[in-house]
């Protein structure tokens, strides 16, 4: 990677970020926890999915302490939606750390932080550098497609070599102060918004495009270089909405693995029949009435598919081992992964 091209870089973002930046809410007022909870939240995320929840979860949950003590239930509800469940609840483990260990402040170096649950080494560099303007960058796909284009780099940016190397070339070039926290953010800027990861990128608006070397050399779509992703594992699953006298069937998932601790809809491995699944439910003594199909869905994970049919089963009894409830009470109070959205929509 070309270092002196990154130094003349720097400058030109600062500057076009000041401005050009967008007006989003945890910008406004940078506060250590505000930056924690919107980089959490970004994490495989789109931006303008993560604004109304930001504004909702800050509205309950406003600081260190709050998160700390809120119930698990309620965290995983102001959740909903957001995937990757094990963000909340690495939030929560950290607030407890924080509460016992920081008084209730987030550490300002990237280090430190780190040692939080939850916390890497890009989540701690966001905070450190945009709320307490230390040199610490924050290098997630964004910015390596950035750094990638720019010096026309020929690694492999899904390498964690690679990532490191990028981190400590910038770090060694980093500002001190509200500057730090304007780099920080204005890399993240324009891989968001110019420098695009999909579709050809908008190098005539970009402040770099005189300095780039890959747009100098019309290279722009060979970088950044990846390794060949490895096939997603495909599974099969069948869901059902059994309902008793108005109320449906839900169950906790175990409290590790995929979707840990949320509320699922009682489902089997492999795509059952109509005949098959009336047998299903007659051998955990529903005594079915009815059994129609509700449709097909797909969610897509980071390493899985889940493709599952579905089918409404009027129980003629409701069994202990499944929590009943209404669907307003499902809707109002458990958090039913995304994955499962499209059933609950049928219920």
């Amino acid at each position: 990677m070309d270092a002196s091209v990154i130094s003349e870089s720097i400058p030109k973002i600062i500057e076009w970020y000041r401005d050009n930046r967008r007006d989003l809410p945890w910008r406004l007022s940078p506060t250590p926890y505000g930056v924690w909870i919107s980089e959490t939240m970004l994490q495989q995320t789109r931006i303008e999915t993560v604004i109304g929840y930001y504004g909702r979860f800050m509205a309950e949950l406003p600081d260190v302490a709050a998160l700390a003590s809120v119930e698990d239930d309620r965290l995983m509800k102001l959740w909903q939606g957001l995937g990757y469940y094990s963000r909340a609840r690495n939030l929560k483990r950290a607030a407890l750390i924080l509460l016992e260990q920081y008084d209730g402040v987030l550490p300002d170096t990237a280090e430190e932080l780190c040692k939080l649950p939850g916390i890497g080494a890009y989540t701690a560099g966001a905070i450190a550098s945009i709320a307490y303007g230390k040199p610490a960058p924050a290098v997630d796909g964004n910015v390596l497609r950035v750094l990638a284009r720019l010096t026309a780099w020929e690694e492999d940016v899904m390498s964690t070599k690679t990532r490191r190397e990028a981190a400590a070339l910038l770090e060694e070039r980093y500002p001190i102060g509200h500057e730090a926290g304007l780099l920080t953010e204005g890399l993240m800027e324009l891989g968001e918004v110019l420098c695009l990861p999909n579709g050809e990128p908008r190098c005539a608006e970009c402040p770099l495009r005189d300095l780039c070397l890959a747009h100098g050399a019309g290279e722009e779509e060979r970088y950044p270089v990846r390794r060949t992703r490895k096939a997603r594992r495909v599974e099969e699953r069948t869901v059902f909405l059994l309902c008793s006298e108005g109320k449906y069937a839900i169950r906790r998932r175990p409290e590790r693995g995929l979707l840990a601790g949320l509320w699922e809809f009682p489902n089997a491995v492999g795509t059952l029949s109509q005949k098959e699944a009336l047998a299903w439910a007659e051998e955990l003594d529903l005594k079915p009435l009815a059994v129609s199909p509700v449709g097909k869905s797909t969610h897509v994970f980071t390493h899985v598919e889940w493709h599952m049919t579905g089918y409404r089963i009027e129980a003629g009894a409701a069994q202990d081992r499944f929590v009943w409830r209404t669907p307003e009470e499902i809707r109002e109070s458990y958090s039913v992964p995304t994955a499962l959205r499209f059933y609950e929509r049928k219920l």
